[in-house]
């Protein structure tokens, strides 16, 4: 029993309320994989204050951790996570209204990580773009946003309104969990022993640090990605505009090769946009769409080992060096130019796919993203 609780789980304090995330252990979440309930929004907010705050006992937030893991959370849990998380994000909003690239913090191990460059090329041709992560995240504590930039020379560790200043000086910036989400990132401790994902790993991904209005994920199963914009539907602390998610490559926001499923959410589309594949087809206001394409008509004709790589960091960023400075003519130009082209059609900077590619490849032809990247080194 926590200091702040009498014996029937009442908060004496009045810090928080009557839901301790022992009773929430006994009374809805982990009484079993057939039997748990999904918690309402007053308990899920409850319950993320608490863990944000330090309250609870770490083995039972361990127990609530992987209860909710198997139970596997809604949309509405989600969102109550996510806002209260948010009310102790230090946001700093630049000038230009950029596309939030939330990839796994935890890391990718055996691909290329293809998001810096991809996101270099889209602020060369117009498209502003924020990415963030921390420094490894637990679980898999591996490369992430943050070590190709500094493979890169490109400065990582900044305070929020830096990254803001980057972004409105470059096209491109990067925000550094530590600095924006402490409070998430108090807990990697504890997350780590824990030896599995939970469900911070989706919610701190949601974080939206520059306050964006169009969000870019990924997802492995569809269902995920509905369950992404539901989330930010929910949410109380965001406005999101539109929302682009796809299949990615070990859980990052790098589209994978070959037969691939995109998911489409729009508040309220502006006229005369496309979905991706340029069937007129355009989402009703808040409406969820998904549908297929083949990378290979996009200029992606491989496989997920042709992108592996020895070592992700140092080769990512010498893999974005090259292929920006329009030195490379191969599937990681070809992948780097169509995740490229997914940053710029989310934004509705292009009415298509073909058109963001179009937009992509000049921008590498012309230097324009290799003058993004000289200019984020001497950020």
């Amino acid at each position: 029993m926590s200091d702040t609780d009498d014996a029937s789980g009442a908060d004496v304090s009045g810090q928080f309320g009557e839901w301790p995330l022992k009773r929430l252990m006994t009374e809805v979440v982990g009484t079993g994989t057939k039997s748990a309930e999904d918690m309402n929004r007053e308990q899920a907010t409850e319950a993320m204050r608490r863990i944000l705050a330090g309250e609870p006992d770490h083995t039972t937030l361990g127990a609530f951790w992987l209860a909710n893991r198997w139970k596997h959370n809604v949309a509405e849990e989600l969102a109550a996570f996510t806002d209260v998380m948010c009310e102790q994000v230090e946001y700093a909003e630049p000038d230009a209204d950029p596309v939030d690239c939330g990839a796994n913090y935890d890391g990718k191990g055996d691909t290329a990580i293809l998001g810096v460059g991809a996101g270099i090329v889209a602020a060369g041709a117009g498209t502003p773009v924020v990415t963030h992560s921390g420094d490894r995240v637990p679980t898999q504590k591996q490369d992430a946003y943050k070590h190709v930039l500094d493979e890169l020379g490109v400065r990582t560790e900044l305070e929020p309104a830096e990254s803001a200043d980057m972004v409105d000086e470059t096209g491109f910036g990067f925000y550094y969990q530590p600095a924006f989400n402490p409070a998430v990132d108090a807990l990697n401790e504890r997350r780590d022993q824990m030896g599995v994902r939970t469900f911070v790993n989706t919610v701190e991904t949601l974080a939206n640090p520059a306050r964006a209005d169009v969000h870019l994920g990924s997802f492995y199963h569809l269902a995920f990605a509905k369950k992404v914009t539901d989330t930010f539907e929910l949410s109380e602390s965001h406005d999101l505009h539109r929302v682009i998610m796809f299949q990615g490559m070990e859980g990052y926001d790098d589209i994978r090769p070959g037969y691939t499923k995109v998911a489409e959410w729009t508040r309220e589309p502006r006229s005369g946009s496309e979905t991706a594949s340029g069937d007129g087809e355009e989402p009703r206001a808040g409406e969820f769409t998904d549908y297929e394409i083949e990378t290979p008509n996009y200029g992606m004709d491989f496989e997920n080992e042709d992108l592996e790589v020895d070592d992700v960091a140092a080769d990512s960023a010498r893999i974005a060096e090259e292929v920006v400075a329009g030195e490379r003519d191969d599937q990681f130009a070809d992948a780097i130019a169509l995740n490229a082209a997914f940053r710029i059609y989310a934004r509705e900077d292009a009415d298509s796919l073909d058109e963001g590619l179009e937009m992509a490849r000049a921008a590498i032809d012309d230097g324009s993203a290799e003058a993004v990247l000289s200019d984020l080194r001497a950020f």
